[in-house]
């Protein structure tokens, strides 16, 4: 066994093109260290609709560069299977975009190359940038593909591949499985053509017609007089939202100094996720000094965007389903038309929001792979701090233009002597208080996440915080409406719990939502009492009955 397993390992390295996980996985070779090479020759990254993500380090359970000109090299052969979208012999575009991760840049240059090699054409987008320009990128220049190396806001470990076909979208099925196949069918590295040049590395000209479509977000009219502090996380965002907010003509944010610059090694906090306990606080500290009306934060990738408020004395992070409540309820007031949509994981409360405007809504799967392709989307969001506001410029969550819409709203409630809090209370009371929580469980063994998924399928609860299950629902046979998932989904008598694995992250999640009626604002506080109780006793119940 082990004999096979270092042969395995010495293969990898005869081909890993990395001068770096060369040496490293030599090292682990040498010492004979069976554990850890077990851990990366045990199988392979799997390719799906999150594309890839995962540790960095070499071998084949890793992402490295020799696992990425693979990816490449498969997605290649599935897009030439595609054939041309004009069907005039010209070979796709493939546009490329990075963040400031570690490798990151490695990654796109590789895939550039592999592309090239594969007779296409390619483009790199000219420095790490955030996703949502990449989006656009691919139908602004019609391309038939794009690639985005990313992890977005996983641990600083970590990097991924996320790849978006020509409609500006991230793909779903069946595209990921005949892509992984082609993954597999790939042979020895060494036969896989990289040429050293070929490929184009692109101007600011993308970015200024992001820019440029960024101002399509904003009513004309609308007073821009908000002030915000701004974080980063260490990311890519800082530039970009910088130049929207001073060509809509907001205030200029005050920035969280430390997290302002691009570091892949995310210093100051331990997980680089505005929803993280902690990540916020030098943001918040920063909001003391100054007093803003608002705090914006993006994730490293800048394709979410978390919002915080004044409450009392203290500054306390909105939850994403209070934001997403709140751009509905900016857009329905602005006018906006189409279809509404979220995934089944983010709150009930935009349903009741466009069905009291007339507007269509749709509910998807986790995701914006999902969301992106809701026809005649206008609006969309998901739970975990993303919105697509502008979906004819960028078929993707973009924490860019949703920063500024927010900013935008802020604005609107301020000249009128308001705030966003007061907003959320009148929708509380239009429509019912409508508080959601998630319980979320961080794994070592991911064995753990497989067994409380299996216990709840086998013995399902019959009542939650005291409410009976009125209706459960295993997702992975799909349902009239969704495609089949790894989901469970409860409904109960004024709540709603969803339990799934996360797709990117080593978590098993639990959604959760109460809805309570509120007759009057001054019912409010004994609402949201009522509402905190359930929410405290559906995390405990549902803790005990997913052995978790």
């Amino acid at each position: 066994m082990h004999d096979e397993l270092i042969a395995r390992a010495k293969a990898w390295l005869a081909e890993d093109p990395d001068a770096d996980t060369r040496e490293e996985l030599a090292r682990l070779i040498d010492a004979g260290d069976h554990a850890e090479l077990a851990a990366r020759f045990g199988g392979t990254l799997q390719f799906g609709t999150a594309g890839l993500r995962g540790e960095l380090g070499a071998g084949p359970m890793r992402m490295n560069r020799a696992v990425v000109i693979r990816a490449a090299a498969g997605l290649a052969a599935y897009l030439k299977k595609q054939g041309t979208p004009h069907g005039d012999g010209t070979a796709g575009l493939v546009v490329i975009g990075y963040d400031a991760r570690h490798k990151s840049a490695d990654f796109a240059r590789d895939t550039a190359a592999v592309m090239t090699g594969a007779g296409l054409r390619a483009a790199v987008l000219p420095r790490p940038l955030p996703t949502p320009v990449l989006a656009f990128a691919i139908r602004h220049l019609g391309a038939v593909a794009g690639v985005e190396v990313t992890a977005s806001h996983n641990p600083p470990r970590d990097n991924g591949y996320k790849v978006y076909l020509g409609d500006g979208s991230q793909i779903v099925p069946p595209a990921d499985t005949d892509i992984a196949a082609e993954i597999d069918a790939v042979g020895s590295l060494h036969d896989v053509p990289r040429p050293a040049t070929g490929w184009d590395t692109l101007d600011d000209s993308v970015l200024d017609a992001y820019l440029a479509r960024t101002d399509a977000v904003l009513d004309p009219g609308s007073p821009r007089t908000a002030r915000t502090v701004y974080t980063a996380m260490h990311g890519v965002g800082k530039d970009v939202l910088l130049a929207a907010f001073a060509r809509a003509g907001f205030p200029e944010p005050v920035l969280v100094a430390e997290q302002a610059e691009p570091d892949p090694d995310f210093p100051t906090v331990a997980f680089p996720n505005p929803e993280e306990p902690g990540a916020m606080d030098l943001a918040f500290a920063k909001a003391r000094e100054t007093d803003p009306d608002l705090v914006i934060a993006n994730d490293p990738d800048a394709d979410r965007c978390a919002v915080a408020v004044k409450d009392g004395d203290g500054w306390r992070m909105l939850r994403g389903d209070e934001v997403g409540a709140l751009l509905a309820a900016h857009l329905v007031t602005r006018g906006a038309r189409g279809t509404f949509a979220e995934s089944i994981v983010s709150s009930a409360l935009l349903g009741k929001i466009a069905a009291k405007a007339g507007l269509p809504h749709e509910e998807t799967l986790t995701g914006f792979k999902w969301i992106a392709r809701v026809d005649g989307l206008r609006y969309g969001y998901e739970e975990a701090l993303g919105y697509c506001v502008d979906p004819d410029g960028v078929r993707d969550k973009d924490g860019i233009t949703a920063a500024l819409l927010v900013t935008e709203l802020a604005s609107v409630l301020k000249s009128r002597g308001r705030t966003l809090l007061d907003l959320l209370d009148d929708l509380a009371v239009e429509h019912g208080l409508h508080a959601t929580d998630q319980l979320s469980v961080r794994v070592q063994d991911l064995s753990v996440i497989a067994d409380a998924m299996r216990r709840l399928r086998e013995q399902p609860p019959t009542r939650l915080a005291g409410l009976p299950v009125t209706k459960a629902e295993d997702l992975t046979r799909g349902t009239q409406t969704l495609p089949p998932t790894d989901g469970l989904r409860y409904t109960l008598d004024g709540a709603r719990v969803i339990v799934r694995p996360s797709g990117t992250e080593p978590k098993l999640k639990c959604y959760l939502e109460v809805t309570v009626p509120v007759a009057a604002h001054d019912g409010l506080p004994a609402a949201r009492a009522k509402a905190a109780d359930l929410l405290t006793a559906l995390k405990r119940d549902l803790s005990a009955a997913a052995g978790i």
